[in-house]
């Protein structure tokens, strides 16, 4: 069975959808990436890459005139999440196939995912719970479920289930909770109620995530984690990596945290900046200066992260020493 995934990724999400690439690489049989470049630079670089089993696709490909006129009044961000199900749609339409999943471009898979798509059985959708840690359940504001992996069959309720999502997402998608939504995540609450065919993952090593890493304590835990959500790892400069306003294990952070980051220090080494003509060269170089930037604004930024995070979700009021890593 070929397994068919989806992401989309900018200039500053690049190294990270490589190194999901390179996972599934190591993990998957038999599979094909459709990376959707919402930048011109990221397309370049990527199609310059030549990787296999994998697609380069322009976001200005699937832009209606619906979606353009969403991305007027909706940040980078909150423009990707409403672009999610479209992709999908996208990549059914255009290249007629039977399945495909959307993956965040900031996961890393250790195992093949095979098992959770072949355990939906005659279902079309599948949706995996976040598995929320006690402390840090954001069930009531982000969702019960994570919409960084999402499977879709081509079937009439898969289909069903996508349509409504692209719908809902087109009126409303925003990086606030409103009268029960928030994003286009929490809008996968109300699809076991509404619609028939949808599967929840009960594998717990699906998703493993820092909002509850803190469950995976032992070896053998970690040795089964099948894939790993990186959410908000940045970097801030010095070596410095601010992994997000959680509590991580010292195992998840030597066995997980260190690995990836040496892959994407690696990733960022092989990009093929040299091989850009001018013009791509010069986008890349100001892209690069507003990153950096951003580097030195997180910088200060990043010390209260943790806090008001925290203290929104959980209404713990501490700082998190340890959510710094080099």
């Amino acid at each position: 069975m070929q397994l068919n995934f989806t992401t989309l990724l900018n200039i500053n999400y690049l190294s990270k959808g490589i190194t999901l690439y390179y996972s599934l690489l190591n993990s998957c049989s038999n599979f094909h990436l459709y990376i959707f470049a919402v930048d011109e630079i990221s397309y370049t670089i990527l199609a310059k890459k030549n990787l296999s089993n994998v697609t380069i696709i322009s976001l200005y490909e699937i832009e209606s005139k619906e979606l353009l006129a969403s991305k007027r009044n909706r940040s980078v961000s909150e423009y990707c999440w409403t672009c999610k199900p479209f992709i999908l749609k996208y990549c059914f339409q255009t290249f007629n196939l039977t399945n495909c999943t959307y993956i965040d471009a900031d996961l890393y898979f250790y195992k093949t995912p095979l098992g959770l798509i072949t355990s939906m059985g005659d279902n079309s959708v599948l949706i995996t719970p976040h598995n929320y840690y006690s402390a840090y359940d954001q069930s009531a504001i982000s969702g019960i479920y994570c919409a960084g992996f999402v499977t879709f069959k081509n079937t009439v309720d898969g289909n069903r289930v996508l349509n409504w999502w692209a719908d809902a997402c087109i009126k409303w998608c925003y990086a606030n909770y409103e009268k029960g939504k928030w994003a286009d995540q929490k809008y996968l609450d109300s699809w076991p109620y509404m619609f028939k065919g949808v599967y929840i993952c009960e594998n717990i090593y699906a998703g493993v995530a820092p909002w509850n890493a803190v469950s995976y304590q032992s070896e053998y835990d970690v040795e089964n984690i099948i894939f790993y959500h990186f959410h908000d790892l940045q970097y801030i400069s010095d070596g410095t990596w601010f992994t997000g306003g959680y509590d991580l294990p010292q195992l998840i952070i030597n066995k997980m945290y260190r690995p990836y980051i040496k892959l994407l220090k690696l990733i960022n080494e092989s990009v093929p900046i040299d091989s850009l003509g001018t013009k791509d060269k010069h986008k890349f170089n100001v892209l690069s200066f507003k990153y950096k930037v951003g580097i030195y604004i997180l910088d200060f930024k990043a010390a209260f992260k943790s806090f008001f995070e925290t203290l929104l979700f959980t209404k713990r009021r501490r700082f998190y020493k340890n959510n710094f890593i080099k």
